[in-house]
């Protein structure tokens, strides 16, 4: 298939519109975090570095950890970065740059996102490391790509929408998507004090995760439907902003992904840690070792 520039930009110097990346830069591991300045504390862990490249809120350093080679990236904040990011990686690895047409090999990559969350149950206090089992899109980014219900788990997403009474007149349809099991099962150590979760992910950080300061919400008991909704023993983890959308254009594009997150507030207990960025240092050498 022919890309034509309208709808793949590449840049005069041969970098992709919006990451500024050539497809040499790339490593075919990748961990993602929202904070351009967590790419420095992912790449402190690294035994050498190759190239670094900013273009806005994208912050993208490729190295070595251990013998492996790994790009760490910084996506920013929302599920609309996440169609930026994923998209264009996918390109960098997918698609002939000087042809503009599909390579005929094509590569899948391992994306890791490392990020923050609110936890949304008891067992999940401040410090927790939440790595996403499935992720659901209340942004409805999916619901712009073709063929959405083959990545969705459609039984999920009726029990869910039904508990919550879903109002489709005034809100996106909920997506459900898995993250990928493989990379679930090499990251998620129970032994290190990780748990296996469902992962909210909103399209805003106040209103849409249930916060009210000046503006009343539409739903003030959201919240309490999402923490009592429980389906063959999955309940409700977590909030974040980006997990669904990164699990749904992964599946749809091949390529492995997973959401690990660290509690830094607690909705249930009221509870947060603003002093989290000592302690994420963990969370990051532990995804490190096993991607």
């Amino acid at each position: 298939m022919y890309y034509p520039p309208s709808e793949l930009i590449i840049n005069p110097d041969g970098t992709c519109f919006h990451l500024h990346l050539r497809p040499d830069q790339l490593a075919d591991k990748v961990v993602m975090c929202g904070d351009p300045d967590r790419v420095n504390t992912i790449a402190s862990f690294f035994d050498t570095r190759e190239c670094e490249v900013s273009s806005r809120e994208f912050h993208t350093i490729t190295g070595t950890y251990h013998g492996k080679r790994i790009t760490a990236i910084s996506h920013g904040i929302g599920c609309d970065n996440i169609d930026i990011v994923v998209n264009e990686l996918d390109a960098l690895k997918n698609i002939d740059f000087t042809t503009r047409e599909d390579r005929p090999q094509l590569t899948s990559l391992d994306l890791v996102r490392i990020g923050t969350c609110g936890g949304l149950q008891a067992n999940t206090p401040v410090g927790t490391f939440v790595c996403s089992e499935k992720s659901i899109g209340f942004e409805g980014l999916i619901n712009y790509y073709g063929n959405r219900d083959a990545i969705c788990d459609l039984e999920f997403e009726r029990a869910f929408a039904e508990h919550l009474k879903w109002d489709y007149h005034n809100l996106p349809s909920p997506y459900v998507v898995d993250n990928n099991p493989t990379l679930l099962d090499q990251i998620c150590d129970e032994s290190l004090g990780m748990i296996r979760g469902v992962t909210i992910s909103c399209g805003g950080f106040y209103g849409p995760q249930g916060r009210r300061l000046r503006i009343p919400l539409a739903d003030p008991e959201r919240n309490d439907k999402i923490c009592s909704f429980d389906w063959h023993g999955y309940r409700i983890t977590n909030f974040e902003m980006e997990s669904a959308a990164l699990a749904g254009l992964s599946r749809h594009l091949g390529h492995r992904a997973l959401t690990v997150c660290m509690v830094i507030a607690n909705r249930i207990a009221h509870d947060a840690n603003t002093g989290y960025k000592n302690q994420i240092g963990d969370l990051i050498k532990i995804v490190l070792d096993k991607l």
